[in-house]
């Protein structure tokens, strides 16, 4: 009898039949509330009509079309589509399929267009699991065990987080930035470095916004350098944080833009996005792939940038997560195991300690657990797996946001 590795851990017990909106169901009918959006994916909501609609119309029309080999509709569509809400002056595109994918093309982008090899991230970071992609992700050692060496050329430099060090917001960033210029002038020189690589907000790294003067540091250090901004944006990216981008918050600025997740709601696309001047610095032959930018994954995000305007789902991934976070900052306040609450918009989560500010992992583990026993659908994150994070479609509702709030605060007893 065949069956699935024993690797692939479930983060819950539930066999899905179907999803509607922002619930699934299993193959006894139950439903429960999915604030796990397939991991940020679904941000439309599970089979919203109108991707659902352009999906099945280009399954009956042309299902793949490599586009090194031929061009097609969808894709040009999606293109100009993006056009519209890629920030200004970064205005050319590939695709791919996944987050990994998409993180290794803007690294090999920025090797190429610099002729340096060295590329530095940040602490807590997740870029991936494929070979470079691990290499670059420092969000738990699970995803960069057992398989070493891993690939050469990658510092890693300290994030802003503010309540790990036990520090303000400002202590932080002033240190984070210090310790980045201690390692240009130890580990990476500025010649040799092609690139710093950055979530907005950690993922994986356990949901911990970067600060408005970070990112300034970064943008500031990488023009003086000449080095290359990376901004993955594949979790935070399509309205998750309740702007469009991540970095928006943060008035900041990439040279190389990377996306996944939420462009497709749950179909296989990732892309990256960077000035014209800039891509054209790729060598010939260094960007493709069998099934990059497929013609139904582009007309289902066609669609899905077609329900996140219409629908307004930016505005309501700010204005629900505003709501979210209210009440469980208030539920926070009678449950002294809740450490930390913390997020952007819709991409929200609680860390778990001890007394004496320690993971609490058996804590974290147990409310997880209890959630979905009681119909409530959550992931952990964060290096100790302490932390419990929130992640509902964008189309949530005040009265789905207040049943989120009501199963957390009876799965927390």
């Amino acid at each position: 009898m065949t069956q699935l590795s024993p690797r692939l851990k479930q983060a819950t017990p539930v066999v899905v039949d179907h999803g509607e909106g922002v619930y699934l169901f299993d193959t006894a009918g139950r439903r429960f509330l999915d604030f796990t959006a397939g991991i940020g994916v679904t941000s439309t909501g599970h089979c919203h009509p109108r991707v659902v609609e352009a999906a099945q119309a280009q399954v009956a029309k042309l299902i793949h079309g490599q586009y090194t080999t031929v061009m097609h509709q969808p894709l040009l569509a999606l293109t100009e589509r993006l056009g519209e809400v890629l920030p200004a002056g970064i205005d050319t595109l590939f695709f791919a399929n996944s987050g990994s994918e998409a993180v290794e093309a803007s690294i090999r982008l920025a090797r190429m267009a610099t002729g340096r090899p060295n590329i530095i991230v940040f602490s807590g970071g997740f870029h991936g699991r494929t070979v470079a992609a691990a290499s670059l992700t420092t969000s738990g050692t699970k995803v960069r065990a057992g398989f070493a060496p891993l690939m050469a050329g990658v510092s890693v430099a300290p994030f802003p987080h503010a309540y790990h060090y036990g520090w303000d917001e400002d202590t932080a960033t002033k240190f984070a930035l210090r310790e980045l210029d201690f390692l240009l002038a130890t580990q990476s020189a500025p010649d040799d470095t092609a690139a710093f690589l950055v979530e907005p907000v950690l993922g994986e790294g356990g949901y911990v916004p970067a600060s408005t003067a970070f990112l300034a540091g970064l943008r500031e250090r990488a023009d003086r350098y000449g080095i290359q901004l990376i901004l993955d944006e594949v979790q935070t990216g399509f309205g998750r944080t309740g702007r469009f981008w991540g970095h928006d918050h943060f008035d900041s600025r990439a040279d190389i833009l990377v996306m996944a997740k939420g462009i497709a709601s749950g179909f296989p696309l990732s892309a990256i996005a960077a000035p014209a001047a800039l891509m054209e610095k790729a060598w010939p032959g260094s960007q493709g792939g069998t099934y990059g930018g497929n013609a139904v994954a582009c007309a289902a995000a066609v669609a899905t940038l077609d329900v996140i305007q219409s629908e307004g789902l930016v505005e309501n991934s700010a204005v629900q997560g505003q709501r979210l976070v209210a009440g469980l900052r208030a539920t926070a306040a009678d449950h002294k195991e809740i450490g930390d609450v913390r997020g952007l918009g819709l991409m929200l989560a609680c860390e778990f300690t001890t007394a004496d500010g320690s993971p609490d992992t058996a804590t974290a583990t147990r409310v997880h657990a209890a959630a979905a026993a009681n119909g409530l659908l959550l992931l952990t994150c964060g290096p100790f797996g302490n932390v419990v994070r929130m992640i509902p479609p964008l189309i949530v509702t005040p009265a789905q946001i207040d049943e989120a709030l009501a199963l957390w605060t009876t799965s927390l007893t």
